[in-house]
């Protein structure tokens, strides 16, 4: 007797998530049909399991050596291996696909008006390829956890024209530029963009150039990484463009021996022995860091360093404080641009240059 009444009450339900889902601003929540598990063993193609997978899927990627380039332009798409015992790395022949034809080992792939979201990758090892190990380009919500890039010939991971993105809990090192690079974008020029949160996070980056590159990007974290055995461990890099580079959060991180020697290019002098450098930055917050014994004798070596932008640019605004620096060399805090209204607060440290900014 009571189900007309029970069936009466699921109407009035539906109704009101269609006309709540219509009100301005809402946003219906995207809802996958029956997601399906793909499963891919050593001598199958994980590129035809991404091909045949849609929105909400997993691909399961068994233990062995995968020789491929993957291109993923599939939303709410998970790519999840078993560790480093899965591994990519480039065929003899690239892919036939936008991914091998750039070089890459992983491509998450949209615009910046029509973004993929939701890719997540997990647990493998990306290794060898001439470009970048994980590439996001065009991306929304992209995470990369508890995987290993090793040895690729520019960038480990990263991403442009995206937003919060979750880099966590992985290995990036011995690649030929950054362990991690994050950009607005890397073949235009223009002010930095918003990553809406992006977040850099328990990583482990060592044998890079760069352990972490963060270029003219706003609203970021990057906290709690152990950062070591590069030439530089973090670069925070801006310039005079507008919007500026900052507001970031560079926090509780361990910057320690980064001392591999990089030769100077066409843009930036060799270094070496640089622990946090801000170059442009404006409104970036380096927070309760353990930085030590970073040494060399390039203009941007030492603990923490404030150095001028390569357009000039002098860093501003930007707030140094409750950082443990010791042994780093020339400086433990070095401010070599003089930029207007940086704070430096509550830092200890041995040797700072000018003095009297610990």
């Amino acid at each position: 007797m009571r189900t007309p009444k029970l069936r009466h009450l699921a109407g009035l339900t539906a109704v009101l998530v269609i006309e709540l889902a219509q009100l301005p601003g809402a946003h219906a929540a995207p809802v996958d049909q029956a997601a399906t598990r793909h499963v891919v063993q050593p001598g199958e193609s994980i590129q035809a399991a991404v091909d045949a997978a849609v929105p909400g899927d997993t691909i399961e990627i068994r233990p062995g050596t995968y020789r491929e380039n993957i291109q993923i332009t599939t939303d709410r798409l998970t790519l999840v291996g078993a560790g480093e015992s899965t591994v990519l790395s480039p065929a003899e022949k690239p892919s036939a696909n936008a991914c091998g034809e750039a070089g890459h080992g992983i491509c998450v792939t949209g615009t910046a008006e029509d973004p993929v979201s939701d890719v997540r990758i997990a647990s493998l090892k990306v290794t060898g390829f001439p470009k970048n190990g994980i590439w996001g380009s065009g991306t929304d919500r992209m995470t990369v956890r508890n995987t290993t890039t090793e040895a690729n010939g520019q960038q480990g991971m990263g991403q442009e024209m995206s937003t919060r993105g979750t880099f966590v809990d992985n290995v990036s090192r011995d690649n030929k530029q950054s362990g991690v690079f994050l950009a607005n974008t890397i073949d235009a020029e223009g002010g930095a963009t918003d990553a809406l949160g992006t977040l850099v996070a328990g990583n482990r980056l060592s044998g890079n150039r760069t352990g972490v590159v963060v270029r003219r990007l706003r609203d970021l974290s990057v906290e709690g990484n152990t950062i070591t055995a590069n030439c530089a461990g973090v670069f925070i890099v801006g310039d005079e463009s507008t919007p500026r580079a900052g507001d970031l959060n560079v926090r509780h991180n361990s910057v320690y021996e980064n001392n591999a020697y990089c030769a100077a290019t066409d843009r930036l002098p060799f270094i070496q022995g640089a622990g946090i450098v801000l170059t442009g930055a404006e409104g970036t917050r380096v927070t309760g860091n353990q930085v030590n014994d970073n040494v060399g004798t390039s203009p941007m070596s030492g603990g923490i360093v404030l150095y001028t932008s390569v357009v000039g640019a002098p860093n501003t605004k930007n707030a140094i404080s409750r950082n443990v620096m010791s042994g780093n060399q020339p400086a433990d805090l070095a401010d070599r641009d003089n930029g207007p209204d940086n704070t430096f607060t509550d830092n200890v440290c041995e040797l700072s240059a000018p003095t009297g900014r610990c």
